[in-house]
């Protein structure tokens, strides 16, 4: 089945995103609530071109080898993994039904109905659900919340993980992986805050810029804009004639040229302010909301020098750059600093990581 399986035991979160492999395993350690989970093994290992376009897997056998190189970086021997596929190839909606049904009754219900809901034929898609809640309706009623993919989106990653020698115990959307996430890091807000803000989760990817909204730990709103680091990378490597790994590289390093603050970096920064500013408004418009709480800046181009700085002063909002190891304790093979420095990237990785345990928010 697709979707919220859950063990109680780690997993290998695994991110395919469109540029790079990011790998997180964690597992749970004792002490204080702070450091709940410790980071065992991490990696960051970068896709060949064209090996993933448009968020689908084009090639699984590059994919793949990518992954086992990743495996290998990290040093890990944990063969069960958890993986994501975007959320614009996934349908969710929530549905209505009687309380008393079993799980197994809401199934073969589910299964018969299907073709309501879902636009596809059944033996083309992967289908799961799970029960979020009492419905506002009835008493009588819960909330189930379907989610359904094209069998082809799920396959490929499968397909991936197994020419890694991996076998994919869940497979999850990556808005909910980031829900995960973020609801973890907000646990650490006062009792009185925390999961009951409304908080912006501004995602940078490498071609898109996706825009989350979570209200009261639970994301309310979505959506995505033609923006990402691959501009500000694409500019750098003509600009400056660097090939694709030197461009990575001195970006985070920030020692490109000295014109490079001034002619290419600052003009992307005040262009990203600019998306978020113009997706908050799509927001604000289309629901009751006119403001929110936050601002939490993830992907790999949120690690970039003082551009939370520069969000909070153009749009007026508190801005943060999202570190989901803020309150984990690191095993001692883990470079920290490179770690931290990648962190705001490894937000999907960990919302998967989290799959293995009762993560923060989980489904009920």
């Amino acid at each position: 089945m697709f979707g919220f399986s859950r063990k109680n035991s780690p997993l290998l979160g695994i991110d395919i995103s469109s540029t790079a492999i990011k790998l997180v395993e964690l597992s749970k350690s004792t002490g204080t609530a702070s450091t709940l989970f410790r980071v065992e093994h991490s990696a960051i290992e970068l896709l060949p071109l064209n090996a993933v376009v448009e968020k689908k897997i084009a090639d699984p056998e590059l994919v793949g080898q990518s992954i086992r190189k990743t495996l290998v970086k990290a040093g890990t021997k944990t063969k069960r993994a958890a993986i994501a596929v975007a959320g614009s190839a996934v349908i969710t909606k929530v549905i209505s039904m009687s309380a008393s049904l079993s799980d197994a009754e809401m199934e073969s219900q589910i299964q018969l109905e299907a073709d309501q809901y879902i636009p596809y034929p059944l033996e083309e898609v992967n289908l799961d659900f799970e029960v979020i809640g009492t419905s506002s309706a009835s008493p009588e009623m819960v909330d189930v919340l379907l989610a359904a993919s094209r069998r082809e989106n799920v396959d490929d990653r499968v397909a991936a993980l197994e020419i890694a020698g991996l076998t994919a115990i869940v497979v999850d959307v990556e808005a909910y992986a980031m829900e995960n996430a973020c609801s973890l890091l907000l646990m650490k807000s006062p009792a009185d805050e925390g999961n009951h803000r409304t908080v912006a989760i501004v995602d940078i990817g490498a071609a898109t810029t996706t825009l989350h909204v979570l209200h009261k730990g639970q994301i309310i709103y979505t959506r995505e804009q033609n923006f990402g680091g691959q501009q500000l990378k694409d500019e750098v490597q003509r600009r400056y004639g660097l090939s694709r790994e030197e461009a990575t590289q001195k970006i985070l390093n920030g020692d490109v040229s000295e014109t490079y603050e001034a002619e290419v970096l600052n003009p992307f920064k005040e262009a990203l302010a600019q998306q978020i500013g113009r997706a908050l408004q799509f927001f604000y418009s289309g629901t009751t909301f006119n403001r929110v709480d936050q601002i939490l800046l993830s992907g790999g181009p949120a690690s970039i020098r003082k551009i939370d700085v520069l969000v909070e002063d153009r749009l007026k909002l508190p801005t943060v750059v999202a570190n989901p190891f803020s309150q984990m304790s690191l095993s001692p093979s883990i470079q920290s600093q490179e770690l931290m420095r990648e962190a705001p990237a490894m937000m999907v990785a960990v919302g998967l990581a989290l799959r293995g345990f009762d993560d923060p928010r989980g489904f009920n």
